[in-house]
Parts: structure tokens; C-alpha cells; sequence
């Protein structure tokens, strides 16, 4: 009796008994902001759903009842969410409040069967995304009533040429110019263009809510949705307030430090999970840009002032369309260049596309790398060049300043930017 009992003290786990712990955890978790709202469905309700949910599947896997009783589960589910969207529609509760819990409830026995299937991760990551949609309801909500027509009519845009389009593209595909043929991967390609605006989409949604609460957040974030535009607000504010000047050239070298961080973002991110290294390397000078641009600005801005951006909306399906030519002219002729001349002609491209879209410049450098085209080092010192010639740019623009303190500052702090970034490349270089 003892040695049985001490043979089972010492036995590990079972993998599935974790599973089920781990499904009711997450079930937990869900409900709790369920629980804290006061609904009629709260934190058991929600471990049970999802423990449900784990047994079924894991009945489904051993055994052919299980498949039934997996179904049947879910039909309870959802059983219970008409009832209670009833109640709501019937006066005895809030009925969207009531549709709310019910589709949470499905979520949640969703979740169990993920994480009983062995998709924890994706279980993990539903509950989590779940129950912040459910604790964000009200800046949600108050964000999608502010939203203007043409904003409301750039989202279905942008909707439609990130779910609709980027499925209708082949994975690869062949450019042929005479004897020259260049491989493209039409998808990858798209998917980095719909990366770009969405992440301008999504920024100019935070620097339209809380633009005007701190120079940090409109100079960063209005940087990665439109770095050209803090610029002309910063040159509206010197003008019509000269004594604005310290913050206003902060805001700009955030803006840097805000496309810098979107390139390294871009550079990294679409080298992860393919058959190339991730491109690390670009890590330090970018980085570099980045420290050095947070650095000064933390140092000259006074940061209890603080004022309004007002952005256009960054994207359109005329943008969108704008960027991905730029990017495909950028590509052919960086191909071209690199053929005809060299890796040489390859920097003198990117350096001339950074004057028009550093990022462009970032995903044409990306793509060749991932097409072995191009070595780590030349990739990064070809985004490097596109990142530097985009502070040039900034820097010429502010330099149409009649506030000679403004422009100089800007002139100054953007060639430390340039050495910094120069520097770099001499390590990836060395």
C-alpha cells in the first residue's frame, strides 16, 4: 500500500491533466472582467465552460464518443447565449451587454478545446485578446464614435487590400527585364505594404486620442504615422509661438527615433520564421539612431508643455497604392543597380529612396536579403542609408524655418544623428 501510494506521489503530471488545469486557468481569466462588471456570467461559470470544453476534446481524441459530446457542448453554449440575448432584448438586462457574455461564453469553451488540442499558445493568446476587447469596452467604443467618414472609409480600405487582396497574390513569382530575371514574392511584398499602414493607422489613432497630453507621445507616435507631418506642425507651432522651439525640435527627433524604431521593426520582423538569419545586424545602428535621438530630446525639451497634432488620416487606398509603386520601382531598380553596378548601386538607390520613403527603402533591402540577393551586412547598411537620408529630409524641411535657434538646432542635433548612424555603419562594416 505504501509503495503503491509513493509510485503515485512520484509520477509526473499527466500532459493532460495540465491541459485541463491550464483550460480552467484560462476560463478564470476570462470571467473576470465578466465577474467585475457584474453579469450574469462570471468567473465559474466561465472555468466551468472552458473545462467542459477540455474534457470533450480530450474524450474526442481517445475515443468516438467524444466527437458527439464535443458538439453537443457547443451547442449547449450557445443554447445558454440565445437565452440570455433574449433576456437583454426582453427588457430584464442591457442586450448588448447580454450578447457580450454570450459570445464570451462560446469564446471560452473555444479556448478549452485549443489548449485540450494542444494549441496552447493560441488558447493563451485568444483569452488574452479576449478579455482585453472585454476590459477596453468604453475607449473602443468612444473611439469608433469618433471616427469621422473618410477615417471610417480608409479602414474598409485598408480591410480590403489586407483580407481581400493579399490571398488573391501568388507566393512567388519572376520579374523578367531582357536577360535579367528578378524573383519577387508578391505576398511577402504586399503584406509588408499593409504592415506600413496599418501601423499608421493604428498610431494615428493613438495620437488622435491623447495628442495633445505630452510632447512624448505626439512627437513618437505622430513620427510612425507620419514623421512629415510633426515636422510641418512643429514649424506651425514655432511660428505662430517661438518660444515653443525646445520642444518642437524634441518632437522632430522623436519623430526620427519613431521611423528608426519602424524600420529595425520592419528589417527584424520580416526575417523571423524564414529560411534566412534574422537580421540582427541591423539592430545597433538603428538602435543607435534611436538612443541617440531619445537621449537629446530628453535633455532639451521641456516636457511639461505639451500641444495638439493634427494628422490627416495616414492611409488611403491611394496611399497605400503610392507606396507599393515606390516600393516595386525601388526593388526593380535596386535589383538593377546591384546587377550593374555593384553593391554600390544598391546604397546610391536606397539612399535616393529614403529622400522618399525610408521604409520603402527598408522592405526593397529586406526582401533582396531574403532572396540572397544581398549579404546581412549590405541589407543593413542599405536601410541604414535610407534611415539617414530621411533625417536629411526632416532637417531641409525645418530648415524653412524663419526661427533661426529652431532651424539650427534641428540642423545640429540631425548631423549628430548622421555621425551616430555613420558610426554604426563603420561597425557593421569593421
Amino acid at each position: 500500500m505504501n509503495e503503491a501510494a509513493l509510485q503515485i506521489a512520484d509520477a509526473p503530471l499527466d500532459e493532460s491533466v495540465v491541459r485541463i488545469a491550464l483550460a480552467g486557468a484560462l476560463g478564470l481569466f476570462l470571467g473576470l472582467e465578466r465577474e467585475w462588471s457584474q453579469k450574469s456570467a462570471g468567473i465559474r461559470t466561465f472555468s466551468l465552460i472552458s473545462l467542459l470544453a477540455a474534457v470533450f476534446t480530450l474524450l474526442a481524441l481517445e475515443t468516438a464518443l467524444g466527437n458527439g459530446l464535443l458538439i453537443l457542448g457547443g451547442a449547449l453554449v450557445i443554447v445558454q447565449g440565445v437565452l440570455l440575448a433574449i433576456r437583454g432584448l426582453a427588457g430584464e438586462g442591457d442586450a448588448g451587454l447580454s450578447l457580450t457574455t454570450s459570445v464570451s461564453m462560446l469564446v471560452a469553451y473555444g479556448i478549452g478545446a485549443l489548449v485540450a488540442a494542444g494549441f496552447i499558445i493560441e488558447g493563451v493568446t485568444v483569452a488574452v485578446l479576449s478579455s482585453l476587447l472585454l476590459v477596453l469596452k468604453r475607449e473602443l467604443h468612444e473611439f469608433a464614435w469618433g471616427l469621422s467618414r473618410e477615417e471610417m472609409r480608409s479602414t474598409i480600405e485598408f480591410a480590403i487590400l489586407a483580407f481581400v487582396i493579399y490571398p488573391l497574390l501568388p507566393a512567388e513569382t519572376e520579374l523578367h527585364l531582357g536577360v535579367l530575371t528578378i524573383p519577387l514574392e508578391p505576398q511577402i511584398i504586399w503584406l509588408m505594404v499593409v504592415a506600413v499602414a496599418g501601423i499608421g493607422i493604428v498610431n494615428y489613432a493613438i495620437v488622435s486620442t491623447y495628442g495633445g497630453r505630452g510632447i512624448a507621445i505626439t512627437g513618437f507616435f505622430g513620427g510612425l504615422a507620419s514623421s512629415t507631418a510633426v515636422v510641418g506642425t512643429m514649424l506651425d507651432h514655432v511660428r505662430q509661438r517661438p518660444e515653443a522651439a525646445t520642444y518642437a525640435v524634441a518632437a522632430i527627433l522623436l519623430a526620427n527615433a519613431a521611423m528608426a524604431a519602424r524600420n529595425l521593426a520592419i528589417a527584424v520582423g520580416f526575417t523571423v520564421g524564414t529560411g534566412t538569419d534574422i537580421l540582427l545586424e541591423a539592430v545597433v545602428p538603428l538602435g543607435a539612431v534611436i538612443v541617440i535621438a531619445f537621449a537629446i530630446a530628453g535633455a532639451i525639451a521641456d516636457w511639461a508643455e505639451s500641444g495638439p497634432m493634427e494628422l490627416r488620416s495616414p492611409f488611403s487606398m491611394k496611399n497605400a497604392l503610392a507606396f507599393g509603386a515606390v516600393f516595386l520601382v525601388v526593388l526593380v531598380f535596386g535589383s538593377l543597380a546591384e546587377t550593374w553596378f555593384g553593391t554600390l548601386g544598391f546604397y546610391a538607390t536606397a539612399v535616393a529612396s529614403g529622400f522618399v520613403s525610408s521604409a520603402g527603402a527598408t522592405t526593397s533591402a529586406v526582401v533582396l536579403y531574403r532572396g540572397g540577393q544581398l549579404g546581412a551586412a549590405e541589407a543593413t547598411i542599405a536601410i541604414l542609408l535610407a534611415t539617414v537620408s530621411s533625417i536629411v529630409v526632416k532637417a531641409m524641411l525645418a530648415a524653412t524655418s524663419t526661427n533661426d535657434a529652431f532651424r539650427n538646432q534641428v540642423a545640429a542635433y540631425s548631423a549628430v544623428l548622421l555621425l551616430g548612424g555613420g558610426a554604426a555603419s563603420v561597425l557593421i562594416v569593421i
